[in-house]
Order: structure tokens, then C-alpha cells, then sequence
């Protein structure tokens, strides 16, 4: 049997045990609440920062737009481009020997020389040159690798030339004075001054060419 005091006790202690569950589990919900918040708080943020995306509005978007502004237009075409770099050789065949002679004649009047020929020479070495340009990056070549083949390319393409135009009695050059020359159509000291060309090539005349737009 119960007495009347062991069962009020037990009552009072079945009442504070259900007091001090109900405060944990307000105390919990609270805590829940609050880690809530800043998940609402982020994701309210993450859906502002989209829609500004999808306005165009965020800076990050405008700057990874200026590139795809800089390169739209139509690229010059490969006859375009054939000019660009026959000019150029034959602008640095002149500037070249014009330096080469005063070093010799001291002729203050720099004049340079070239020939007609050169013209369709220059401008089809640099075009495939851009060709192998883009499959020697294409393989992740270093620099000095790219320019051991342009000047390779450069030998070879100027012996054909030189060979061919002999035959018809009008090749233009004639490294016959020069120690290490292979027929009088190439020679070895020439391998800097076609290497620092092939240099310039690349780096300069292919790159900026390439990146020229023509806008409608």
C-alpha cells in the first residue's frame, strides 16, 4: 500500500520530469530555429545573386563578357592574311639589308632592297608557319622548341625557293660569299637573323593578325 505523502511525492517528481523535458525540447527548437536562419539567410542571398546574374547586373558577369565582345566580328580571311605577312617580309627584308649595308658602306641613305619575288615567298613561309604554329601549341611545345622548327621550316622553304627560281634564271639572293653555304641558296650564318624573324613572327605578326575583327 501507498501512503498518502509517497504518492504526492511521486506526483511531484513526475511533474518536474515532464517541466524539464518540455524546457530541453523548447530549448532545442530555439537552437534549431537559430541554425535555421542563416540557412534562410544564404539561400535568400544565393537567389539575389542569381537573378542579378541573369540581369546581367554582377560585375564578375560584365568582365567575363568584354572577351566575348572583344572577339565577335568576322576574322580576316586567309587571302587577308597572305597580304598582311608579304608585306611585312618584304618591309623586313628591306629594313635588313638596308642596316646590313650601311654596316659595311656607312651609306647614311639606307638603301634597302628586295625583289618581287619575295612577296609570294614571305607570305606563304608565314602563313604555314601559323599552321604550325597552332599544332606546336596545340602540343604544348616550350618556345625554343617552336623556333628550332620555324627556323628548320625557314631553311627548307627558302632552299625550294632558291632552287626553283635558279632554274628560271631569277633567283634574287646568292650566299656564295658566305663560309657555310649550302649552293650559294642558304647558309649557317643566317641562323640567328631567321630565328629572331621567326620570333617576331609568331609572337607579333601571327598573334595580332589573328586577332584582328572586321565589324559590318
Amino acid at each position: 500500500m501507498f501512503s498518502p505523502r509517497s504518492t504526492h511525492t511521486h506526483t511531484h517528481t513526475h511533474t518536474h520530469t515532464h517541466t524539464h523535458t518540455h524546457t530541453q525540447t523548447h530549448r532545442e527548437a530555439e537552437g534549431l530555429q537559430k541554425v535555421q536562419r542563416p540557412i534562410c539567410c544564404s539561400g535568400m542571398e544565393a537567389r539575389k545573386l542569381h537573378a542579378r546574374r541573369i540581369q546581367g547586373t554582377g560585375g564578375e558577369d560584365e568582365a567575363l563578357a568584354e572577351p566575348h565582345e572583344s572577339v565577335s566580328g568576322r576574322p580576316l580571311s586567309a587571302a587577308a592574311r597572305l597580304c598582311v605577312y608579304a608585306l611585312h617580309g618584304c618591309l623586313c627584308e628591306v629594313a635588313f639589308t638596308a642596316v646590313c649595308d650601311w654596316c659595311s658602306t656607312q651609306d647614311r641613305r639606307l638603301p634597302g632592297h628586295s625583289s618581287l619575288w619575295a612577296l609570294p615567298m614571305y607570305a606563304t613561309a608565314i602563313y604555314l608557319i601559323e599552321s604550325l604554329r597552332a599544332r606546336l601549341l596545340a602540343q604544348r611545345r616550350p618556345l625554343p622548341l617552336r623556333l628550332m622548327a620555324y627556323t628548320m621550316f625557314i631553311y627548307l622553304w627558302e632552299f625550294s625557293w632558291g632552287t626553283g627560281l635558279r632554274l628560271l634564271g631569277a633567283c634574287p639572293w646568292d650566299y656564295s660569299g658566305y663560309r657555310y653555304n649550302l649552293g650559294g641558296l642558304v647558309t649557317l650564318e643566317y641562323a640567328l637573323p631567321w630565328t629572331v624573324a621567326a620570333f617576331i613572327a609568331e609572337q607579333h605578326v601571327i598573334r595580332n593578325t589573328l586577332r584582328i575583327r572586321l565589324h559590318n
